[in-house]
């Protein structure tokens, strides 16, 4: 009888997730002063160095366990999939993009918004994982109809429903997904591991 192990299958986005869930401990001990500090983003100073560290740290910081596992649904589904296919280095790259263009896009247009989460990076990977069967030349029907209903119901809510749901952060996050899902697939060749 063969021997069952337990596997690190997909190392960047379980310790992606890992990281998340270590956030979301310490925001409790710590009583919201650690989110404050390091995993949230908003409009601080530009002369605060936390400021540009936070504009990528805000993705591993959560409201709460209920914001943390429904993120963590989502990265721990779609995640080893696009791990296996994209390489774990690229990943990162993925997440490090993310981070970056929704923790600027709330700094420039939402000055008054904190952001934290994330379901920027989720979005990506929903956006990415209907790349998975393209080829040259042709767009993915996958990848039409994820577009219109996901992105297409952010922006719907994003204008007509009023909760603290960051619609923005998964536009965008949306749109670093298809950009680089399709980039990468066009040109498969030296963004892997």
């Amino acid at each position: 009888m063969k021997k069952i192990s337990i596997t690190y299958n997909a190392p960047t986005v379980l310790t992606f997730v890992l990281i998340c869930a270590a956030t979301v401990i310490l925001n409790g001990l710590t009583g919201g002063r650690s989110n404050s500090l390091l995993f949230v983003t908003y409009h601080s100073s530009l002369t605060d160095l936390l400021t540009y560290v936070r504009f990528f740290t805000h993705v591993f910081g959560h409201s709460g366990w209920a914001h943390f596992v429904g993120n963590a649904t989502y990265l721990l589904l779609l995640g080893p999939m696009l791990e296996e296919k994209y390489g774990s280095k690229t990943l990162w790259i993925v997440i490090g993009v993310t981070a970056l263009a929704t923790g600027l896009v709330n700094y420039i247009l939402f000055p008054n918004v904190t952001l934290c989460g994330a379901s920027g990076v989720v979005f990506a990977f929903i956006i990415m994982a209907s790349f998975t069967g393209f080829r040259n030349g042709e767009i993915p029907l996958t990848f039409i109809l994820v577009a219109i209903i996901f992105i297409g119901q952010q922006i719907i809510d994003g204008l007509f429903v009023t909760d603290n749901i960051s619609n923005m952060a998964h536009i965008v996050g949306g749109a670093v997904g298809a950009v680089l899902g399709y980039i990468w697939n066009v040109h498969p060749a030296g963004h892997r591991r």
